[in-house]
């Protein structure tokens, strides 16, 4: 490790691990160039005014862009302090964003390790290959309490997208074996769609990292719905594109199951791709870009990647959740599905973990169930469940990262299986995600059934889009009214308990559980809830 400049420190939440069978192959080449991505403090945070918690009850955007520019953008002081650290140790300024509070630096693998005392090798792992560090960043003192998370140095893979075919073919067979099938439009039957309305005016945004979609996949499948192809457009983050492979069973199929759902549910929505690599660096720039993209505008959110909290670093943690704040403050809803691997998040260490950003306070977390229908009635809805078979759970727990929100007490939150400590619960709410009652998607060509998690997160950012148009403003920051509404909403049948069934860890029951959260939509219902006066 390089000798610690005076005057430097460890930059918190920086430290990063590698993993345990991880192999060095060689030393990166120190005159490569790489780009990285410095993110600054709020100088005025949002939690500090209580503003998300005094607003819980008007479901909406809290503040004007304009004003969240005035009061959150990076402090010019803050600016003029990394630029000029960055000249002092010959690192170019590439760009610089202050709503999203960042800068991209350009330099090369020798000046960034020198520039924040560190050392960057090459590894094997997995059959990847990846440009990796371990240990701390530094930073001089007074960037300290500046910057809260410096990404791109290690563009290791982060994250997972959540979805399950219901069988695993080899390249070219994709073959559905799913008990019962359903198109997204059966499913937003059965969860009583409002009607009449298509999502016109809206634009959701899907984060992929890797992948991508063909026009003659989204024409022939929009047609075979009997719908018009909505409007998608591609968006390039950090060098990430539209890139797709032909593998069905590649992130292609993620790809397309996030466009066919939502698009299904909320034709008339524009909806807005954001392709970024699986790096911590690529995932958090994508969001922060959809969530200051003036030009696409979107009002919905829907992830369908994450990873068990353990394998982030907190500085990534924090700058996402930081980003979160924002689109909760400017009213944007950010739907992101729990995880398909039961109560473990896919872990072998024998104890329960959540999935991240899912366990975000700031974002809907969207749990799985198995739909069972006839007659276009919905007969039995459990928790998803197939971990015994090799087919996946939902992911669901109690965080180790973020506290028991304020709103989340009212719901008797169980303290957590390894330590009975109290956090943040996951999920929020459910959907559909039972690979064995699946949705037919076309990807790469061939039909199939997918399920996960990964389908709820657009289902129920569809359904925000129609929610969001018939309102004539975004619902925004849900949860607080979801959870404060709650036992309304029951009343109301607004929200379907579901109480039967476990995902190996936490079991479900009469209100919220960890599992599925408060439950499933009765769409119709839910938005005649949003459109009372006690809710306007």
């Amino acid at each position: 490790m390089p000798e610690l400049p005076q005057g430097f420190t460890r930059l918190a939440g920086s430290e990063r691990h590698l993993p345990a069978q991880a192999r060095r192959v060689r030393s990166a080449d120190p005159n490569e160039r790489i780009e990285v991505s410095v993110y600054l403090r709020d100088p005025a945070a949002i939690e500090e005014a209580g503003a998300l918690e005094r607003h819980a009850r008007l479901p909406g955007p809290q503040m004007s862009r304009e004003e969240y520019l005035a009061r959150h953008s990076a402090s010019p002081e803050d600016v003029a302090r990394v630029e000029a650290f960055a000249q002092a140790h010959q690192l170019q300024v590439l760009a610089v964003d202050r709503a999203a509070r960042k800068l991209v630096l350009g330099g090369t693998v020798a000046q960034f390790c020198a520039a924040f005392a560190t050392e960057l090798h090459h590894y094997e792992y997995e059959g990847q290959t990846f440009r990796g560090r371990s240990g701390y960043l530094h930073v001089p003192r007074e960037l300290a309490q500046v910057i809260i998370g410096i990404f791109g140095l290690d563009d290791r893979p982060q994250a997972q997208p959540h979805l399950r075919f219901t069988s695993a073919p080899g390249r070219g067979t994709l073959v559905s074996t799913a008990t019962v099938s359903y198109t997204p439009l059966q499913v937003a039957q059965l969860y009583d769609f409002p009607s009449g309305l298509t999502g016109s005016g809206q634009c959701i945004a899907l984060i992929e990292l890797g992948g991508g979609y063909s026009s003659e996949d989204l024409a022939a499948y929009f047609q075979q719905l009997g719908l018009n192809v909505p409007e998608v457009v591609s968006v390039s983050v950090d060098g990430g594109e539209n890139s797709p492979t032909g593998d069905p069973n590649s992130a292609d199929g993620e790809v397309a199951l996030d466009i066919e759902i939502a698009g299904a549910i909320a034709p008339g929505a524009r909806i807005a791709v954001y392709f970024a690599p699986n790096t911590d660096r690529g995932f958090l720039d994508a969001i922060t870009q959809a969530i200051h993209d003036t030009a696409n505008a979107p009002s919905v959110i829907s992830i369908s990647w994450g990873a068990p909290e353990a394998s982030w670093t907190r500085q990534a943690m924090t700058a996402m959740n930081q980003a979160f704040q924002d689109a909760a403050a400017l009213g944007i809803t950010v739907c992101v599905a729990s995880g398909d691997n039961g109560a473990s998040d896919g872990l072998n260490d024998q104890k329960a973990h959540v999935d991240f950003p899912a366990s975000s306070p700031y974002v809907l977390g969207c749990g799985g169930t198995r739909l069972e229908a006839q007659a276009g009635q919905v007969t039995r809805e459990v928790v998803w469940n197939e971990a015994a078979e090799g087919g996946g759970a939902t992911g669901g727990g109690v965080s180790d990262v973020f506290p028991l929100p304020a709103w989340q007490e009212r719901v008797a939150v169980p303290p957590s299986i390894n330590d009975q400590h109290r956090g943040r619960g996951v999920p929020d709410v459910a959907g559909n995600a039972d690979p064995q009652t699946g949705y037919l998607i076309l990807v790469d060509g061939q039909r199939t059934s997918v399920g996960g998690t990964s389908a709820v997160a657009p289902l129920w950012a569809g359904l925000i889009a129609l929610l969001n148009q018939r309102r004539g403003q975004p619902v925004g920051y849900l949860n607080p009214f979801l959870y404060q509404r709650y036992s309304q909403l029951l009343q109301q049948k607004a929200l379907r308990d579901v109480t039967s069934g476990d995902n190996g860890g936490y079991a479900a029951g009469p209100g919220w559980d960890a599992c599925t959260g408060l439950g499933t939509p009765d769409g119709a219902l839910l938005l005649q809830a949003l459109l009372t006066p006690s809710a306007a």
